[in-house]
């Protein structure tokens, strides 16, 4: 290409656009070109595109129409991936280069060293950032046994080692290439596509020349033939539960692009707010998901020859001989609750396990599903059917003893009767193999990310993986949810009995030596219900002596840090000490999170400073790691006063703690909180436990947890019969 540098082209920089000298490349021999969205801001794909054009490409906004496609991507399995989401089904091509052509492809760029990505910085560019979606409340503290200003610090207890803090100058030492041959002087098949990274165009402009695609190119695959409708796997023969086949769509792709430009402003937010961003969330939600089986029947819209919006109405249908069969079998007792028309789960036993578990594991993805899809109506009535039906002593066998549970309908009827038939739900087996749902799965998971910023993650900012997340996104992290990013695999690692045992000993040791052997601690959670593994450890720490507990969590966070035992403390909240240890007030100002109380607490990261080659290992090596796993650990203070208020928050399940509430307030006129009770008419504190008289306080947290449930009217149930989901 001789005569690439003899002209200039535009270029548009910033809101001013000026003319500078660069080498106009000769691209009229490319063949059609789609640019990629992912990674991209609409600013940069438009002046990728306009760039392709301005240089002689030819730029297509059809992906069936492109043999070429540039993406800001750097895997083959992701360009696979983005190919299908634009719904060109591709396998990959079997022929491999050699040895031989990559080196001689080499030669023609030089010195040129491979670029690096990097994470973003924290700084101007690096974006707000993101919220937190943990169940702590409150603003979350910095740890006391790191100084992130202080640049003696390591930072290996923030930073992930494996991302690289220092980027290179791809073309500090450019080189022309050989150009004995267009260096697109490739043959592809009609039906071959070939995804190249976004950096040859950039390279090639940089250096005034067009590059060799060779030390490029990502991926490259054959086109497969489109599956037809009639081809689709035929949905079970239940009514209002099939669907159509999935209908991949990526990440603002140019449908979405173009809708944010036409849209008027008087109808629309602006993108950068955070209601404009809510929007765009929630559209490209509803686009991804509207018709799946796993959503909402409200998400599931359609309009009629008229023009009216109808959505699906779930009728339990059946045939003769169903409704005979169904007539004619004796059903079981129901059991008592039942039969006194109980509608609250604290009313009734639900274990571990029962006769009909895995209906109710169907059930629970499911209610994942709706959490994933901002469907919250749906994920409270789901978590109302599933600790019912779990809490049902005889194995189902009829739709009458579904619709005889309080909480089950029709559309619940309807799932068992597909579960009954087919041994399985349509609607799971969608869920589960939808790639859209798989990455949302994924970032729901991460310690710190609640369904809302999953959501934000995918749509949003448009990634699809953790390292998407780390390379275009860290400085816009929380710091906790940097950390859940950190040790993701390792939070995913469930903790044995025997080791969550051990974390509460150590913990209690250290609260004695700050207080005295007055000190008791209480392992709650899914430990107390008799779970064999746990995700995190939690622990309730209290003191007869009411003096005792007051700011008593930030002096014991500070001595488990200066033991080894902390390595990140995200949480430290002393908000019960600020009010003396009061239950919380009726109508609060406190900013509150999706927890049960506002009792003080810390949420840390937690490792065992010990192992059995300690001193070896440091000998040998004074940087030597750790080799024992990160876990989640939540230490929180109550006084003796509520203590039985708190042990039985944090000991019930989700469904079991939220029914309680809502028993408290529609029964009996009351404020439930893990802090204490309060009148709703007047705002005065509940005595459940009986401790305001010296002489009547109970002598132990157990006999407090049952003065909480007698106060209640209700009959006390063992941690165990209260595993609700």
């Amino acid at each position: 290409m001789s005569d690439s540098r003899a002209t200039t082209a535009t270029v548009q920089e910033g809101p001013n656009s000026r003319v500078a000298a660069v080498p106009k490349l000769d691209l009229t021999a490319l063949p059609p070109v789609y640019v990629l969205p992912t990674h991209l801001s609409l600013t940069e794909l438009h002046t990728l595109e306009d760039q392709l054009s301005d240089h002689g490409g030819t730029v297509t906004y059809d992906i069936c129409e492109a043999k070429l496609v540039l993406g800001a991507i750097t895997t083959a399995k992701r360009a696979k991936f983005e190919l299908q989401c634009l719904k060109l089904r591709t396998e990959e091509s079997k022929a491999k280069r050699t040895q031989s052509d990559l080196d001689e492809d080499a030669q023609g760029l030089g010195d040129i060293p491979p670029q690096k990505r990097t994470k973003l910085p924290v700084g101007k560019h690096a974006g707000p950032p993101m919220p937190s979606d943990s169940g702590s409340e409150g603003p979350s503290t910095a740890s006391v046994t790191e100084d992130e200003d202080d640049p003696t610090k390591p930072m290996s207890q923030l930073s992930i080692d494996q991302v690289s803090t220092s980027a290179t100058d791809p073309l500090s030492d450019p080189v022309e290439a050989d150009n004995a041959e267009p260096p697109f002087a490739w043959a592809l098949g009609k039906d071959m596509i070939r995804v190249v990274k976004i950096d040859w165009f950039k390279d090639s402009l940089k250096l005034g020349q067009v590059l060799k695609m060779d030390l490029y190119i990502i991926y490259e695959g054959k086109r497969l033939p489109r599956v037809r409708e009639s081809e689709s796997p035929k949905p079970v023969a239940v009514d209002n539960l099939s669907s159509p086949a999935i209908n991949y769509r990526p990440f603002m792709g140019r449908d979405s692009f173009q809708d944010a430009i036409t849209v008027p402003k008087a109808t629309k937010a602006s993108s950068g707010s955070y209601l404009g961003k809510r929007h765009r969330v929630k559209d490209a939600l509803d686009d991804e998901f509207r018709g799946r089986s796993f959503v909402s029947s409200t998400q599931q819209i359609t309009k009629d020859s008229t023009g009216s919006v109808t959505r699906p109405t779930h009728f339990l249908r059946e045939t003769t001989s169903e409704h005979d069969q169904d007539i004619s079998s004796v059903l079981p007792e129901m059991p008592q609750w039942v039969k006194d028309g109980k509608i609250y789960s604290c009313e009734w036993s639900t274990p571990p396990t029962g006769p009909n578990q895995d209906f109710v594991e169907q059930l629970k993805q499911i209610r994942l599903a709706r959490i994933l899809t901002s469907d919250e109506i749906g994920v409270r009535a789901y978590s109302s059917s599933i600790a019912s039906i779990a809490a049902y002593p005889h194995k189902l066998s009829s739709t009458r003893e579904i619709l005889a549970l309080p909480g089950c309908d029709q559309r619940i009827a309807q799932l068992f009767r597909e579960w009954l038939s087919f041994g399985s739900l349509e609607a799971v087996k969608e869920f589960e193999a939808d790639p859209t749902m798989s990455i949302l799965r994924l970032f729901y998971n991460i310690w710190g990310v609640g369904a809302t910023t999953a959501r934000q993650f995918y749509f949003d900012k448009g990634w699809r993986d953790l390292d998407d997340i780390v390379e275009n996104g860290w400085g816009m992290l929380s710091r906790e949810q940097q950390i859940g990013v950190k040790y993701y695999d390792e939070f995913e690692v469930k903790i044995p009995r025997s080791e969550v045992e051990y974390i509460a000993s150590v913990i209690t040791y250290h609260a004695k030596q700050i207080v005295d052997d007055g000190i008791e601690c209480v392992i709650v959670g899914g430990h107390r219900r008799g779970k064999a593994e746990s995700g995190d450890v939690d622990v309730i720490i209290s003191h007869r002596e009411h003096h005792a507990t007051l700011h008593l969590v930030t002096a014991l966070v500070n001595a488990l840090e200066k033991s080894g035992w902390i390595t990140h403390c995200l949480t430290l909240q002393e908000t019960n000490s600020h009010r003396d240890q009061q239950p919380l007030p009726l109508k609060s100002t406190e900013k509150r999170g999706s927890g049960f109380d506002t009792l003080d607490k810390a949420l840390v990261v937690w490792q065992d400073p010990h192992w059995p080659t300690k001193e070896v290992d440091l000998a040998e090596n004074p940087k030597a790691k750790n080799p024992n796993l990160h876990r989640r650990v939540d230490i929180i203070i109550s006084p003796w006063r509520t203590v039985g208020c708190a042990v039985e928050g944090w000991t019930s399940g989700t469904t079991f703690q939220r029914d309680l509430r809502r028993y408290a307030k529609h029964m009996k006129g009351w404020k439930f909180d893990s802090s204490g009770v309060r009148e709703r008419g007047t705002g005065s504190w509940v005595d459940l436990e009986k401790w305001a008289n010296p002489q009547t306080r109970a002598k132990t947290w157990e006999e407090a947890e049952r003065r909480v449930f007698q106060g209640f009217g209700l009959e006390y149930r063992e941690p165990w019969e209260r595993c609700t989901g």
